[in-house]
């Protein structure tokens, strides 16, 4: 039996949509969403990132991740500097370390949860296949 690949499509969908809902929920207790935490990541994986960076990184158009940043900014757990012609530069304070971790906590938890329906060896597979797909 064939799977249509808009079957497979909403399926990838389905199960994204519902790990970003039980994220942005259970991240609100640390005082972020989803968008704010995976940014904060971008930041942390790569210090001193501009905004078209740290963009792409985070699956956000520039215009999008530059209002972020400046919510972020608002907030005290970014902090932007000066760069190289126009170029701003990303930083996390310690305040937004503090945010990043505790995100880490509540994402593991979330995450653990919903692929706890997977065996090892299953989750082995998945990430292979995904990353397969992604390479594609």
């Amino acid at each position: 039996m064939s799977v249509e690949p808009q079957t497979l499509g909403r399926a990838v969908k389905a199960v994204q949509y519902r790990q970003h809902r039980a994220l942005d929920s259970r991240l609100a207790s640390v005082g972020s969403t989803l968008a704010q935490w995976d940014a904060l990541r971008a930041i942390a994986r790569t210090p001193g990132s501009s905004a078209r960076e740290l963009a792409a990184a985070t699956f956000q158009s520039e215009q999008a991740f530059g209002t972020l940043a400046g919510r972020l900014v608002a907030q005290g757990l970014v902090d932007r500097r000066p760069g190289r012609g126009r170029r701003f530069e990303h930083h996390l304070t310690p305040e937004g370390e503090r945010v990043l971790e505790a995100g880490h906590e509540v994402a593991n938890s979330v995450l653990t949860e919903c692929f706890e329906g997977l065996t090892e060896p299953e989750r082995e597979a998945l990430l292979g296949l995904l990353r397969k797909l992604e390479e594609h």
